[in-house]
């Protein structure tokens, strides 16, 4: 794992502003697009669409985002709360996917059930799959790892999204990128496979600054 870790080494709304109000969510000091969607059940589109959001990683404090279909009053429903309180569990992963500094416009890196990651010390996840299925980046990056020389992990892709965030994809069955090379978000990097692992699946982490945190607080809801 140490080796692991050393391989790792808002939109401005056009025209008048939104009101407040049931549907509506005020954007507080910290918030990603990401963690409101999480907050509310809603994907990441739903937002966008809903506020027609020319750039989603340019939201600003006390701004107005429609966060329920328009015409939807969702009073009484936790999705009318502008401050919804977050689950107790893993406190500190929740105040990380909503800092500022790890904003990344993030999606699932592949289809399939997700479970917890097994193994000791894993914080990741397993998606369950078919052999030579898609994998894809999670996050836009640049691929700084792409190789079998770390044990236990099978063939690895390591991307580096930013100064702090970096995903990490194992067991693959085919690598179909190259060490330094630019990644879009969703793009097919690898097939799903078997290696190192006695199962087909893709296991994947979500590592910040070097420390492997939970995936879920990150990844948009489906």
């Amino acid at each position: 794992m140490a080796l692991l870790l050393a391989l790792g080494a808002c939109s401005t709304p056009s025209g008048p502003a939104q009101p407040s109000g049931p549907g509506y969510y005020t954007v507080q000091k910290g918030d990603t697009l990401s963690s409101i969607a999480r907050k509310f059940k809603r994907s990441n589109s739903q937002i966008i669409a809903w506020n027609k959001l020319s750039d989603p990683n340019d939201i600003k404090v006390d701004q107005a985002l429609r966060i329920a279909p328009d015409g939807v009053r969702a009073s009484g429903n936790p999705v009318a709360s502008s401050t919804p309180s977050p689950r107790s569990d893993d406190s500190d992963d929740t105040a990380a996917a909503s800092d500022p500094k790890n904003a990344v416009d993030w999606t699932w890196p592949a289809a399939g059930d997700s479970s917890r990651g097994t193994g000791q010390g894993r914080k990741g996840i397993d998606i369950a799959g078919q052999l030579g299925q898609p994998v894809m980046a999670a996050a836009a990056g640049k691929v700084t790892y792409a190789g079998s020389g770390i044990r236990g992990y099978g063939n690895l892709v390591i991307i580096k999204h930013n100064s702090y965030l970096l995903s990490v994809y194992a067991h693959n069955k085919t690598i179909l990128v190259k060490e330094g090379q630019m990644v879009g978000k969703g793009q097919k990097i690898a097939e799903m496979g078997k290696t190192d692992s006695n199962t087909v699946k893709l296991y994947f982490e979500i590592r910040r600054q070097g420390k492997a945190v939970d995936p879920v607080r990150y990844l948009p809801s489906r």
